[in-house]
Parts: structure tokens; C-alpha cells; sequence
């Protein structure tokens, strides 16, 4: 009886929260750090890949939320160039993982249905042949789709974006195709992950689930260079609710809120600057007291 009660009012206040954040701006693109999938697995005295698993559920059900409240791009911080420092048999398990949640998006008539564009960024050399094949097939399978789009950080690290985009772009000017004159921002932002075709755009807001307050040189050009909103929360990747990413959404509007007040601020602190002195000028040419 206890938990229908709370069943209830959970839901209530989903639904009320969603319908206040659904009133305002939504971010164009967030991205997500999942974090404490083997910490989950811990505290219930269960194998690493028991946490993998139930957090690849919960993934599943991100995505669903994003698309439903109107989030144009989703990133995914699946396995970062650090994780190969584990065990190899977590790291074949987490490949294994990764590979069948791409076939079943493959297959799933809701990735045709919403026009999902599905891609990998990171270094795929450093991927076994056989997700790199699932890789392509889904890749090439929903590359004209351009309702909602899904990036997931594959054997990623924030500074081998940059170095790789720097590499390229040397490479171009090596060869003629390009003059130093012509780098600029715009420029690095096109040669990042994926290459070829278009960046990864800024980043609105980014999650970290797990407790930890830290980015994990994920998407540094991207997100330092946007001064995105950050949510960090307490749950496990395994244990977030669609409140949680609601909440998140909350916090974000409650950024670009406080931007806009700022920004209004200095604009009006202009217009008196300049209407006072316009002031000044008519009393000189009347030869009225000049206001300070």
C-alpha cells in the first residue's frame, strides 16, 4: 500500500514537473556521463557486468525522454580511452554489451520511426572488427535521418579529439588544401569526432551520475568552450529516473534565465549611459545645467 501511495505521488510529480520545463527553453544537446555502473553492482554484492547491464536498460529509456521532451542531440559517454586500463574480460563484456545495444537499435522500428541518426565518436582502431561492423551497419543505416541525434563516445578522450582535429587540419595545410590564415575556431570544430562528417556541436548542458563532480575529459572543446550548464546527482547511471533528467533540464533553464537577466542588466546600463549623455548634449545646446 506504502509504495501505490508513492507510486502516485512519484508520478504526479513527474508529470507537473515535465509540463513546467516543457514552458521554457529546451537544450538543444546534452550530454551524459554515466557513471556508477559497477558501484550499483557492488552494493548488491553482484558482478561488474550485472551493473553494465541494468545501466544499458536505463540508457535505453534516456533516450526515449530526450526525444520526448524535444533534445535534438544526445552524447553518450559509453567507454572512454581510460576504461581499457580494466580487467580485459570487463572490457570484452562491456564490447559484447555495446555491440548488441546497437543491433537492437538497429532493428528497432523506433529508431526508423523518429528518424534517429545514430553515430560512434572516438578512435575506432581501437575497437574489435566486430563492433566496428555493427558500428557501420547501424551508422549507414540511419544516416540520412535528422530528427534526433544519437552520439555515443566509443574509445573517447577529450584531448585525442583535439589532437587528431589538430593533426588533420596540419595535414591539410601540409598539402596545400588549406592556409594557416584560415584556422580558426570554426575550423577545429569541424575536424573534431566525427571525421569526416559534421562535429558534434556545442554542448547545452552535461549530467554526471554517480556523485562525482568532475567532466573526465569529455567533449572539452564542446562544453568548456560553451560555458554549458553541469548537473551532478547522487544517483548511480543504474538508479536515474526521468525526474532526474527533468531536474537537469531545470537547472539549465535556471542558467539561461540568470544569463538573460544579466545580459539585460548591462544592456540597460548602456541605454541610460547613452541617454544621459544625450541629455548632456541638449542642456549644452541650451545653456541649461548639465546632468551628471
Amino acid at each position: 500500500m506504502k509504495n501505490r501511495i508513492f507510486s502516485i505521488f512519484y508520478h504526479e510529480y513527474e508529470r507537473r514537473l515535465q509540463r513546467k520545463i516543457l514552458n521554457s527553453e529546451i537544450p538543444h544537446h546534452i550530454a551524459v556521463i554515466m557513471d556508477g555502473n559497477r558501484r550499483y553492482a557492488g552494493q548488491f554484492g553482484k558482478a561488474r557486468s550485472f551493473g553494465h547491464a541494468m545501466g544499458a536498460e536505463v540508457t535505453e529509456k534516456v533516450i526515449e525522454w530526450c526525444y520526448e521532451i524535444g533534445v535534438k542531440q544526445l552524447t553518450l559517454y559509453a567507454f572512454s580511452t581510460e576504461n581499457f586500463q580494466r580487467s580485459e574480460e570487463e572490457v570484452d563484456g562491456l564490447f559484447n554489451l555495446i555491440n548488441d545495444k546497437f543491433l537492437k537499435l538497429y532493428s528497432d522500428p523506433r529508431t526508423h520511426e523518429k528518424e534517429t541518426q545514430v553515430r560512434v565518436i572516438g578512435d575506432r582502431s581501437k575497437l574489435p572488427a566486430f563492433l566496428n561492423e555493427s558500428i557501420e551497419k547501424i551508422e549507414k543505416a540511419t544516416k540520412n535521418y535528422g530528427k534526433f541525434y544519437l552520439n555515443v563516445a566509443i574509445a573517447y578522450g577529450g584531448r585525442q579529439d583535439i589532437i587528431q582535429a589538430v593533426r588533420d587540419i596540419a595535414g591539410c595545410i601540409s598539402n596545400g588544401k588549406l592556409s594557416l590564415e584560415e584556422v580558426d575556431e570554426s575550423l577545429i570544430s569541424k575536424h573534431l569526432y566525427p571525421a569526416p562528417g559534421f562535429s558534434v556541436p556545442n554542448v547545452d548542458l552535461v549530467i554526471r551520475t554517480g556523485g562525482d563532480e568532475r567532466v573526465s575529459n569529455f567533449l572539452p572543446w564542446q562544453a568548456n568552450g560553451s560555458e554549458c550548464a553541469a548537473y551532478f546527482c547522487a544517483p548511480f547511471w543504474p538508479e536515474f529516473r526521468k525526474i532526474d533528467l527533468l531536474r537537469s533540464v531545470r537547472v539549465y533553464q535556471a542558467r539561461e534565465a540568470e544569463k538573460k537577466q544579466e545580459q539585460s542588466y548591462r544592456v540597460s546600463k548602456v541605454v541610460n549611459f547613452l541617454e544621459m549623455g544625450t541629455r548632456e548634449d541638449k542642456g549644452e545646446e541650451i545653456g541649461q545645467p548639465q546632468y551628471i
